[in-house]
């Protein structure tokens, strides 16, 4: 039987639940899935220090892929470790509508939002001038600009879809101006690809209004974080996103990737079986499309899905089903997708 070997990075809060849930879709899955487990929780980070990222490094390094799941921020972001460990650039976050999930936007969304994973506001905490006044540099990166654009035209090529890039490239002339001139640029090499540019208060109202006309949206980093939350509210959920970030060798061919759900560790109902897994699941899905099992993940897409559709959902989103039940229902419908046991 195949075999695929990744990294999982385990945190906090809900954290164990979540990989409980990815793990126990392996009976319906048409091959093996080895998991590299690295503890990055806030309590063994505390005890080993450097050492547990030491090993984060060598196991990424040799693996290439990771599912991770939320972990706790004190006094170092995990995140950001990872982030500038592995020079991730690119992160892609897909929001769509979810059937059964009640909301209060009676549109239907299907948008791709990639972003640059660096820079932006994010890169300077910045000083107090005195006591009436603060500063902060703002870095927007060409490299990244690039990967980012690259990557979304890619996948407006493989969807057949649109690309549109957004900033505030009128006020921001230089930063912004640098990440508009990329894409762009990248944008001559896909003639074929509907590609134009909106400005990003412009385009927020755009998604509300008109959200069939947004399919994949490319962005500096601060906006496509604002962009992403607001979707998944739109959609009814922060627990129904997942994300994906990339880091890319010098031929712009993604060199490592790592999967995770979208929201937090929610440490007022870890242990209660109430969180809903749905995030990671789809996290897993995309990590099995990145390996090439694109069939198995689109049929665990599907099955998380229909689930939710049909009423079988965790009670965030309307049901009763707990993690572990809701779980077992996607398995089953995965295994009856696929033609396997559950």
């Amino acid at each position: 039987m195949k075999q695929y070997s990744i990294v999982e990075f385990l945190g906090d809060g809900i954290s164990p639940e979540l990989s409980e849930s990815v793990h126990s879709l392996a009976p319906a899955l048409p091959f093996k899935v080895d998991f590299r487990i690295i503890d990055l929780s806030l309590e063994n980070r505390t005890r080993h220090k450097h050492e547990i990222y030491e090993q984060a490094k060598l196991a990424m390094t040799e693996l290439a892929v990771a599912i991770k799941y939320p972990t706790a921020t004190e006094e170092e972001s995990p995140n950001k470790v990872l982030r500038e460990f592995f020079n991730f650039s690119v992160i892609h976050r897909p929001v769509m509508t979810f059937a059964g999930v009640e909301n209060n936007f009676k549109r239907t969304l299907d948008i791709d939002v990639v972003r640059i994973a660096t820079g932006g506001t994010y890169s300077d905490r910045g000083m107090r001038i005195g006591t009436e006044s603060a500063v902060a540099v703002r870095v927007i990166e060409r490299g990244p600009s690039r990967h980012a654009a690259q990557f979304a035209f890619r996948l407006a090529s493989e969807r057949g879809t649109s690309v549109v890039s957004t900033s505030k490239w009128t006020i921001q002339r230089a930063a912004d101006g640098l990440f508009e001139d990329q894409c762009d640029d990248i944008a001559r090499n896909y003639p074929g690809i509907p590609y134009r540019r909106e400005l990003f208060d412009s385009l927020l109202a755009g998604v509300i209004l008109h959200p069939e006309r947004y399919h994949v949206i490319v962005c500096p980093n601060e906006y496509g974080d604002f962009l992403s939350d607001m979707a998944c509210g739109l959609i009814g959920s922060i627990g129904l996103g997942d994300s994906a970030s990339y880091s890319f060798d010098a031929n712009g061919r993604i060199r490592l990737a790592l999967f995770d759900p979208a929201g937090g560790t929610a440490p007022d109902i870890a242990g209660k079986n109430v969180a809903n897994p749905s995030a990671a699941l789809l996290a897993f899905a995309s990590l099995l499309r990145h390996v090439g099992e694109r069939d198995t993940g689109r049929a665990l897409r599907s099955a998380i899905r229909d689930a939710i559709a049909t009423g079988e959902k965790t009670a965030d989103i309307g049901g009763t089903l707990g993690t572990h039940e809701f779980t077992a229902v996607v398995r089953a419908r995965l295994a009856s997708a696929l033609g396997t046991r559950a």
